[in-house]
């Protein structure tokens, strides 16, 4: 039978493998390989006959459509109340296959059950789906079926899931407006211009009396607008897609997210999100048992900001050598001055974890105000910029008529 891939581009990774065994037996699991290539000559050299094999980082918790984030939290915490109740795993995984609505999700139940099933973890099995389960999830329930408490950590890891979707909600929902509002407000001059300022065109040729230079200077925009307006569009695309290739290099990259930290306003919204991502993975890690070195390079794997990253590198090389989380934080200069006073106090008491996840609450807090400060802000800035645009259009082709008028008369 003839594996299945994704592409035979040459890459280093990890690849799940589906293969028949020399007992005819079917079998699943991953292998390391530079290549699909050298991943298929490894498996027969196992005597194993690959009939499937794909790259781990291209599954996403197969064919039946996208995972999003609102499932993942319905099977954390379905899962979270089934081994609460102490149901085992094999048996929490099957029911929830059978209750959950995403088809997706549903088919992932299935993929880890199946691998549950031939001997592996929970934590390796999910370990299979990057895109669905982060390092930190991962690590939270490797640590709980390590120490026999996963029952213990799982609820801690749903309220995170909670939290960070009420709060990405918040952000989100604090912003419609403003978006629908800036929208209208470009289509509505975008109109102005193209339809009605044309039509004076018209009125002043024929009375052929001098056009005013503020109302040539519309005519103008409106005649290169009518030529050339396809280019918006275009240009918007252009935008989109010139900004998403900084990530392609990491140089770029860091340059980009520098500059969205230096903005007045969004820069330390910004920070403050980010500040609160690290605080409760990192908290939530501490909380389970997880050694600070290796907690702290889960928890920077997870802050989206290269600028921040590169710093949390530079914490945990520090924090490795020998100095404190709270000085080394304090040493990059960049982290909020709250985060590492915090920090320093709860390494004095011994309570870092606890502490951590209560900053990081603080900063979700200081979010949602500094969100409810820049929509406050932006709102009536968006009304007064529409208003200006869409009055002086108005007022300056009403008063070229008016004084076209006068001179007639």
């Amino acid at each position: 039978m003839t594996a299945k891939t994704t592409n035979s581009a040459s890459h280093h990774g990890k690849f799940k493998y589906r293969a028949i065994d020399a007992m005819g037996k079917s079998q699943t699991g991953y292998i390391e390989a530079d290549s699909e290539r050298e991943a298929m000559r490894l498996l027969r050299g196992r005597q194993l006959t690959p009939t499937q094999l794909l790259s781990a980082q291209s599954v996403s918790g197969g064919s039946g459509g996208k995972i999003k984030p609102s499932d993942v939290l319905a099977f954390t915490n379905g899962l979270c109340t089934l081994v609460e109740s102490r149901v085992p795993i094999d048996r929490a995984l099957r029911l929830l296959e059978g209750i959950t609505e995403s088809a997706a999700m549903r088919e992932l139940t299935l993929e880890l059950l199946r691998e549950i099933k031939e001997g592996r973890s929970l934590a390796a099995a999910m370990e299979g789906y990057p895109r669905v389960f982060s390092k930190m999830y991962i690590n939270i329930v490797r640590a709980g079926e390590e120490g026999g408490i996963l029952h213990e950590l799982l609820p801690e890891l749903a309220e995170f899931l909670e939290t960070n979707a009420a709060t990405r909600q918040t952000i989100v929902s604090a912003m419609i407006y403003p978006a629908v509002l800036l929208v209208t407000g470009i289509v509505s001059v975008l109109l102005l211009l193209v339809f009605v300022v044309p039509q004076f065109a018209t009125m002043f040729e024929d009375a052929g009396t001098q056009i005013p230079p503020s109302a040539q200077f519309l005519l103008n925009l409106s005649g290169g607008l009518q030529r050339f307006g396809f280019l918006i569009p275009l240009s918007v695309i252009a935008a989109y897609f010139g900004w998403r290739q900084l990530d392609a290099q990491p140089s770029t990259r860091l340059r980009r997210d520098r500059f969205l930290l230096s903005l007045p306003l969004l820069g330390k919204l910004i920070l403050t999100r980010e500040s609160a991502v690290f605080a409760r993975t990192l908290g939530s890690l501490l909380g389970a048992g997880i050694p600070l070195i290796r907690a702290l390079r889960v928890s920077r794997e997870v802050v989206a900001n290269t600028q921040l990253s590169t710093q949390l590198a530079q914490v945990e090389e520090d924090v490795r050598g020998g100095t404190g989380l709270g000085s080394a934080l304090e040493k990059t200069q960049q982290f909020p001055t709250l985060l590492h006073q915090l920090v320093a106090v709860g390494e004095e008491s011994g309570r870092t974890a606890t502490i951590l996840v209560k900053s990081a609450a603080t900063f979700d807090t200081l979010v949602r105000n500094q969100m409810a400060r820049l929509v406050a802000a932006l709102q009536p800035a968006l009304i007064l910029v529409l208003a200006i645009a869409v009055g002086g259009i108005t007022i300056t082709m009403l008063s070229a008529v008016f004084s076209m008028n006068a001179v007639e008369f």
